[in-house]
C-alpha cells in the first residue's frame, strides 16, 4: 500500500491557568500535550490511535485536521502540508470529533446541504450521496427534526453523515464509538470498515481495546504525549492481549509506578 499521510515531529504545548495547574496536580505553567509524535499511514488502511484520557490523541488528530497549529513538526495529507497547506487539507480530509455540535435549530437535510455547498458538491451529487447514506443510517425518517429533538445516536450519525459530504479519502474520527449505544456503535464500526474496503484510510483515536482489535491494521500506542509504539497488532501484542500489553507498556512508560 501506498503512503498518503505522513507525520512527522509533531509537537503542541498548551498555557496551564490556576485552576487548570490544581486540576492537573503540577505547578508548572504549561502542558506538553503532543512530544514529538511521528507516524504514517497508507491507502486503504485503518491506523488506529490507543491511549489514555488526556495522552494526546485528541490534540493530535485536531492538529492533523488543522483546527490547530503545531509547535514543532508538520505532517503531509495526500501531497499537502498542515502548516503550509491548510485549506488543502481540509478538502482532502473528513473529520468527526464528540466536540462537534451540531446547531439545535437546523435539521439533519438542511446541514448536509449546507455543508456539501460549503464543500463545493455538485447539486446532483449532492441529492444523491444524501439519499444513499441517509437510507444507511436511518437518518431518512428524521431528516426534518430539528438536531434537538434528535436522540445521542442519531446526532452522531448526523455529524458523521455530515462529516463525509465531500466525499474525502482520508477521513479522521476522535473516538467514533464515545458516548453510542451498542446497536450504534457497530452501524458506525461496520461503515468503517465499508469505507476501508472502498480504499479510505482512517486515522481513529480510542482508549477500547476492542475496537482497535477489531478494526485497526496498525496501532500508534500514545502515553503522556509520546508515541512509544507504532506497528501492526500482531507485532505490537508479540502473543498477549493487547490490553494486557497496553498495561506493560504503560507501567513501563510511568516507570513501574501503578
Amino acid at each position: 500500500m501506498s503512503e498518503i499521510l505522513h507525520v512527522e515531529g509533531l509537537s503542541k504545548t498548551f498555557k496551564l491557568s490556576r485552576k487548570q495547574q490544581k486540576i492537573e496536580g503540577t505547578t508548572s505553567s504549561r502542558k506538553v500535550a503532543v512530544d514529538n509524535i511521528s507516524f504514517t499511514a497508507n491507502r486503504g488502511e485503518i491506523f488506529g490511535l490507543l491511549g489514555p484520557n488526556g495522552a494526546g490523541k485528541t490534540t493530535t488528530l485536531r492538529m492533523l485536521a488543522t483546527l490547530i497549529k503545531p509547535d514543532q513538526g508538520d505532517a503531509v495529507v495526500d501531497g499537502a502540508s498542515i502548516t503550509k497547506e491548510p485549506e488543502e487539507v481540509r478538502a482532502k480530509i473528513g473529520f468527526l470529533t464528540s466536540e462537534l455540535k451540531l446547531e439545535d435549530f437546523f435539521t439533519p437535510n438542511y446541514l448536509f446541504d449546507f455543508f456539501s455547498k460549503l464543500h463545493g458538491v455538485e447539486p446532483g451529487t449532492i441529492q444523491a450521496r444524501k439519499k444513499a447514506l441517509f437510507e444507511r443510517f436511518g437518518i431518512d425518517r428524521f431528516a426534518e427534526v430539528k438536531v434537538a429533538n434528535l436522540s445521542t445516536g442519531m446526532k452522531q450519525k448526523t455529524s458523521l453523515v455530515v462529516s463525509l459530504v465531500h466525499d474525502p479519502d482520508i477521513i479522521i474520527f476522535d473516538e467514533p464509538t464515545n458516548g453510542l449505544d451498542v446497536l450504534t456503535a457497530r452501524t458506525v464500526t461496520d461503515f468503517l470498515q465499508e469505507l476501508r474496503g472502498q480504499g479510505k484510510t482512517i486515522v481513529l483515536s480510542t482508549h477500547i481495546f476492542s475496537l482497535v482489535e477489531r478494526l485497526c491494521d496498525r496501532v500508534g500506542i500514545i502515553i503522556d504525549g509520546k508515541l512509544t509504539h507504532c506497528d501492526t497488532l500482531d507485532n505490537i501484542c508479540a502473543g498477549a492481549t493487547l490490553e494486557d500489553r497496553f498495561f506493560e507498556i504503560y507501567k513501563t512508560q510511568k516507570g513501574g509506578a501503578e
